[in-house]
């Protein structure tokens, strides 16, 4: 994948290169909620979109450098996975997914009506900067790069999350709950754990993306946002490590190649994840994993 990635800009424009990283690394951040923990969350958009923001204002009126600025929104939307994780943690099933869309949903009231989001407008025109006073985003070739270094230091802590301890328990709280409980484990603790962690590179990603495109909008923190990242998800496939970063890459490019049909994209994306969801039943990556007789 690393070599792959390496030399994709000599053959696809970087910039959708770049926005594929971006999504693949939200898809990943969400499955390490969905896949591993078996928590449900219509809401993901709002640690998105509200890094998107906390970024592009630290960046554009504060003057913060890139890494800061990206730090800034990640931090936040670990704050705020902690505050929604508090709220919504204690609570399964559909109960939980409506607690936390109804979350979301006040996020995106927020930023629509806040001075500092530029409501409808959103903030435009965010400066890419020097990153470390010495990487100048301004070249694309620069930046895809640094984009890349990012998607592959979040891809990896998720990898080595789930393959640790605290994932194991993350697994087993999946399959059967009232067992770990019986084990002794924390279960809500373990739980709102994941959840910030989750949220937190999902805020990584949505920073990123506003340094790319210079720009944080509403579309960001709506709800569509948090049921493409599901869309992305199940058709990569479900728990597994490469099945986000696979529907990233679909989604995206259905998006942008059938972009000339206009509103009739829904339709097609709405047809071909019905015809993935039937013959996919484990998504791409998962009937690929199973028809190679091997875990991906």
């Amino acid at each position: 994948m690393v070599a792959l990635l390496l030399v994709a800009p000599l053959f696809v424009y970087p910039i959708f290169l770049m926005k594929v990283l971006c999504f693949a690394l939200f898809a990943s951040a969400f499955n390490l909620l969905i896949g591993y923990v078996g928590l449900v969350s219509f809401g993901h958009a709002a640690f998105f979109g509200g890094a998107a923001y906390i970024t592009g204002h630290t960046a554009k009126v504060w003057g913060f450098p890139p890494e800061l600025a990206i730090l800034a929104g990640t931090a936040a939307a670990a704050l705020l996975g902690l505050g929604f994780g508090l709220l919504a943690i204690r609570r399964q099933g559909i109960y939980f997914a409506m607690i936390t869309l109804a979350l979301a949903q006040m996020i995106f009231f927020v930023s629509l009506q806040a001075p500092f989001t530029g409501g409808e407008d959103g903030i435009q025109a965010v400066p890419r900067g020097v990153m470390f006073g010495f990487l100048d985003l301004g070249d694309i070739e620069t930046l895809y790069f640094v984009v890349l270094a990012i998607f592959l230091g979040g891809f990896l802590l998720i990898y080595r999350i789930i393959h640790s301890p605290f994932g194991h328990v993350l697994r087993a709280i999946r399959e059967n709950e009232p067992r770990a409980v019986s084990l002794g484990y924390k279960v809500d603790h373990y739980k709102l754990l994941a959840f910030v962690l989750s949220a937190a590179l999902a805020g990584l990603a949505g920073g990123t993306k506003t340094i790319v495109f210079q720009l944080a909008s509403l579309t960001d923190v709506h709800w569509t946002m948090s049921g493409e990242v599901i869309l992305m998800t199940l058709l990569g496939g479900l728990g597994t490590v490469f099945g986000p970063a696979v529907g990233a890459l679909v989604l995206v490019s259905l998006q942008n190649y059938l972009a000339q049909i206009g509103s009739w994209v829904t339709v097609v994306q709405g047809t071909i994840f019905v015809i993935c969801v039937l013959t996919f039943r484990r998504g791409i990556i998962g009937e690929l994993g199973r028809l190679l007789k091997r875990s991906l």
